[in-house]
């Protein structure tokens, strides 16, 4: 377990902006940077980094929250594993404390899945430079494509050795357990005899390496002379708990930063295609190896950039794979342009051939717009009038998936000079094939939408119950605490032992509340009075800072989500001067009691119908009503509201 000494470092340490363009593309907004939100798809930004709080939060979503909270919610991390990765990332040395067995056991399957993998990974790398067979055939094939050693360094290319149990013997010799050897897929198991087996052996390894930085699985390829008549040259790790082949693309972690800089990312196929570019100097590329393109790692993509360059030979297998998930690119709002390279070269080997600016030159002069790709493609040469039909139909089709109207115009115009087609029925054919879209993506979402529309009619028909209204006052309490809980209210208050003090935000309103015992009834919120209230006096003590920098993730949240919820913060500006912070502190004090003493005339309400025919307990609760009702309305006279029996 980390020690607080440490963590304390991690979180004063972090960067918010750093932290968070690890993973998206941001852009410079007034004092804030924004851009694409990395929790859920969409084409304007929403997503904004506030560095002079060190949080973050989307207003479309509500996802956000400072570095630790951040990394832990778009990584699917631990609190532990979040401050492990930020420690790497600031090269914090980390001091743990020996884990208890209980805690050992608390471990997720993921955090030990990842630990099988990085050792697997070192495993790999090892014998790559430092085994016999490793020096001689490993590295000998790396040679023969051309890596120099800090290329295979920063992909963290390795070698497995042909015999097939090593790797399960040292492993668990070493203390890795056969149950995450098993789930990672580095090994399974034998039918004769159930023991384990490498599933590499023999193989050069291209590790996966996730836009995180962590060894998500393996890819292992056969080396050339034991390729003949062999189908398998590549062997991938299975899917798992932390790999889906289809969510992850190949050199993202080492490309992200070159993809945001250039705003522009090449795809390519395979692993040498990436690798080799990568040496050549041209750093923004993927590969997604071999797989149809998925929305996932589009979306991916489109954190970084919108725009993509379709990287592939120029035979019929690289024609087929520039056309896959084209489609579903425009529809997620790249900009994709298509090169195919000359006969007889593909990325990996045209690379080794050209420096990075003669590659760039080359891609500048020789890139199609993908629309102008297909149309070459299809049409060029096809007289038959049903094979010409079915070209057109495929490259309107294209077309529609285009959201932005004023490309698609740009497109339809396009179409209507090189395919000598007139404009009313193009465009009468892409709105036939709009509206097929939209019915599909209805039928998609019915379902959700259904239950979502269900749940917002009840919320708009019915009033806000008690308890709801509750919440609000309680969270607004609390966030008036989180902006201004160290903020002193009044001045040179006398205690009850003869001492003068200043009584600020935090300590004012629980001794409030305290006076007719009073305790918010969300733990969140009480919470942040409790500390806040405790801490309020110590020197420095910054209540905003305590809290969206606090250890615990949930108050770390909810403090972000407090600091950026855009309604409560017009109704609650952050500065303010004595006169309006006591009035809003008193005004919300009496809100809540308003409120909780109408829920408690609810109850009070229920109760009295269940009583009927009990005249003591009807005289007890008929009196506390009455009593109840006073308070009431007194209470809504203080707050200038009309009383309503």
């Amino acid at each position: 377990m980390i020690d607080r000494p440490t963590i304390d470092r991690i979180i004063e340490t972090a960067d918010i902006v750093e932290v968070v363009s690890e993973f998206v593309s941001l852009r410079k907004s007034g004092a804030n940077y924004k851009g694409l939100c990395p929790f859920h798809n969409e084409r304007t930004p929403s997503f904004y980094v506030s560095p002079a709080r060190g949080i973050c939060k989307c207003f479309s979503c509500g996802k956000g929250g400072n570095p630790v909270g951040f990394v832990m919610e778009h990584e699917q991390m631990t609190y532990p594993e979040a401050l492990r990765w930020l420690a790497k990332k600031y090269g914090i040395e980390i001091k743990e404390r020996e884990l208890s067995d209980e805690e050992k056991k608390q471990e997720s399957d993921r955090e030990s899945m990842f630990i099988v993998n990085e050792w697997a990974a070192g495993y790999f790398e090892d014998l790559l430079h430092n085994s016999e067979d490793g020096m001689a055939i490993g590295m000998q094939y790396f040679r023969s494509r051309g890596f120099r050693d800090d290329t295979i360094s920063r992909f963290r290319l390795g070698y497995s050795a042909a015999d097939r149990e090593a790797l399960p013997q040292t492993a668990i010799q070493k203390g890795y357990k056969e149950e995450f050897l098993l789930k990672t897929g580095v090994c399974y198991k034998r039918e004769n005899d159930g023991g384990l087996t490498d599933r590499f052996a023999g193989r050069v390894i291209f590790p996966w390496i996730g836009i995180s930085g962590k060894v998500v699985a393996f890819g292992g390829r056969k080396l050339d002379q034991a390729t003949k008549g062999i189908q398998q040259k590549y062997v991938n790790s299975p899917d798992s708990e932390i790999y889906h082949k289809e969510q992850q693309l190949y050199g993202i972690f080492q490309a992200k930063k070159a993809i945001a800089k250039e705003n522009c990312v090449y795809m390519v196929e395979g692993y040498t295609d990436v690798i080799s570019m990568h040496q050549s100097g041209i750093e923004n590329v993927v590969a997604n190896s071999g797989t149809a393109l998925s929305v996932h790692q589009i979306r991916i993509l489109r954190r970084f950039t919108p725009n993509v360059v379709l990287l592939y030979d120029g035979d019929e297998a690289g024609i087929h794979a520039a056309i896959r998930g084209t489609d579903m690119m425009l529809a997620e709002g790249m900009n994709i342009k298509v090169l195919l390279l000359p006969d007889g070269d593909d990325p990996d080997s045209f690379a080794r051939k050209h420096t990075a600016k003669d590659f760039r030159e080359y891609v500048v002069q020789n890139q199609k717009d993908f629309i102008e790709f297909k149309t070459d493609l299809l049409i060029r040469g096809v007289s038959d009038p049903i094979k010409r039909a079915e070209a057109v139909n495929s490259i309107i089709q294209s077309i529609s998936m285009i959201k932005d109207q004023i490309v698609r115009a740009t497109y339809i115009n396009l179409c209507v000079h090189r395919l000598g087609i007139n404009e009313p029925t193009i465009i009468s054919t892409l709105n036939k094939f709009i509206r097929s879209n939209m019915e599909g993506e209805r039928k998609r979402t019915q379902t959700v939408n259904a239950d979502n529309a269900a749940l917002s009619m009840t919320q708009s028909l019915v009033p806000a119950s008690p308890q709801a209204q509750s919440d609000i006052v309680e969270k607004m309490i609390a966030q008036l605490i989180v902006n201004h809980g160290g903020d002193i209210l009044y001045r040179n208050v006398q205690t009850e032992d003869g001492e003068t003090i200043d009584m600020r935000v935090a300590q004012y309103i629980g001794y409030d509340l305290g006076q007719d015992d009073i305790r918010l009834k969300n733990p969140v919120y009480a919470r942040i009075l409790d500390e806040a209230a405790e801490h309020c006096n110590e020197p420095d003590f910054n209540s905003e800072q305590y809290f969206t920098q606090h250890t615990d993730v949930e108050l770390s949240n909810a403090a972000t989500q407090m600091l950026m919820d855009v309604p409560l913060a017009k109704s609650l500006q952050i500065t303010k001067d004595e006169e309006t912070l006591i009035n809003d502190t008193n005004h919300l004090l009496l809100d809540l009691r308003k409120v909780y003493i109408e829920e408690r005339l609810g109850q009070l309400k229920a109760e009295i119908s269940k009583a009927a025919g009990d005249n003591d307990t009807l005289r007890t609760l008929m009196a506390e009503y009455a009593e109840a009702q006073i308070i009431r309305n007194k209470i809504a006279k203080e707050l200038g509201n009309e009383i309503v029996t």
